[in-house]
């Protein structure tokens, strides 16, 4: 009789509500318990006992455990982020941003893997200084009987509780509400575009911390009449903002894979983005994308004006949602666990 593998989950993402890093997360947590339960036990505990050690963020105490080898066993960190990634996200100041990067990639240094959830980021972590042998790409994944389209009376029920027109154009953006993200284009292209309902779901996960903090707090305190934010909203509400929208829109100048891509598309919602090298590998051919606020523009106008590209671009969002499903996701991850 095989012994179960330990899992040690090491994440304080849950702390912070309206990040990523917490919906990944919870979809390889849940898997692992689902589809593994007969091979491995899960355990989430700073300097617990176990066969693999797997590291979802950086913080001081998981760093310091990476020191006890015996005790971790194997030790995989997952690259949500790279140093660069963090400069428009928080404000830290030029003596600090060294430091900050330093911890970063010492944190990475002192994995025995890593995990990136997009394979172009590769080349930049070997950049870095980490050797290639050492990095694996795993893509995010979302559990689809968890984000899947809404109903008919769920779409009237979601656009009367925002005060929406059933007949109304809806485009939603999700994530937090700083520079990186691309809010500045998507309040643009409200002022734009007037007879098009823009949305907005996040808000300020790291509070004061979140680069131009306090411009778009202003920003959010007197948006233009068309759009509206409802602040850092739960999945399940999400899942109704994701099936209100007629499209889907993230403007992002900087991302690996976005967990909202994932859980727009399961739940039936058009995908436009920035046109960012990242995706062409991830999203090939499943997604409208432009170089710039005016590009952005012109491909709503398009989608607003034609129904039938509005409809095939759904059909290619479904597709997205079918490649990254955790079926596919579960047997990658217990081929990497060596379960």
């Amino acid at each position: 009789m095989s012994t179960k593998k330990i899992i040690n989950m090491l994440s304080s993402s849950e702390k912070v509500k309206g990040q990523g890093v917490s919906g990944a997360y919870r979809e390889l947590t849940s898997l692992l318990r689902e589809k593994g339960q007969d091979a491995l036990l899960l355990v989430e505990k700073p300097f617990a006992q176990a066969d693999i050690t797997h590291y979802h963020t950086i913080d001081p105490l998981f760093y310091l455990t990476t020191f006890f080898k015996k005790r971790t066993g194997r030790r995989i960190g997952y690259v949500h982020f790279l140093p660069e990634t963090l400069q428009g996200s928080l404000k830290i100041s030029r003596l600090l941003q060294g430091l900050v990067s330093w911890y970063v990639m010492s944190f990475y240094g002192r994995m025995d893997e890593l995990v990136v959830v997009n394979p172009s980021f590769i080349d930049e972590l070997v950049d870095l200084g980490i050797p290639r042998e050492k990095v694996t790409y795993i893509p995010n994944f979302v559990n689809r009987e968890k984000w899947n389209p809404i109903t008919d009376e769920e779409n009237k029920a979601t656009r009367q509780r925002y005060k929406i027109a059933e007949d109304a154009f809806v485009v939603l953006g999700a994530g937090q509400v700083q520079k990186r993200k691309g809010i500045d284009d998507f309040a643009h292209l409200a002022q734009a575009m007037p007879d098009v309902i823009f949305v907005w779901a996040g808000g300020f996960s790291f509070g004061s911390m979140t680069d131009g903090h306090e411009k778009y707090k202003k920003l959010m305190a007197n948006p233009p009449a068309n759009l509206i934010f409802p602040g850092i909203v739960e999945a399940d509400e999400m899942r109704r903002l994701y099936g209100m929208a007629d499209v889907f829109l993230l403007p992002s100048y900087n991302e690996l894979f976005p967990m909202t891509i994932l859980e727009a598309a399961s739940c039936g919602s058009p995908i436009v983005l920035r046109d960012l090298s990242l995706y062409k590998v991830i999203l090939s051919g499943k997604y409208e994308s432009a170089k710039d606020v005016t590009g952005m523009e012109d491909i709503l106008h398009k989608l607003q004006d034609n129904p039938e590209e509005l409809a095939e671009l759904r059909h290619k969002a479904s597709l997205i949602s079918k490649e990254y499903s955790p079926e596919a996701l579960w047997k990658i991850w217990s081929e990497f666990y060596d379960l």
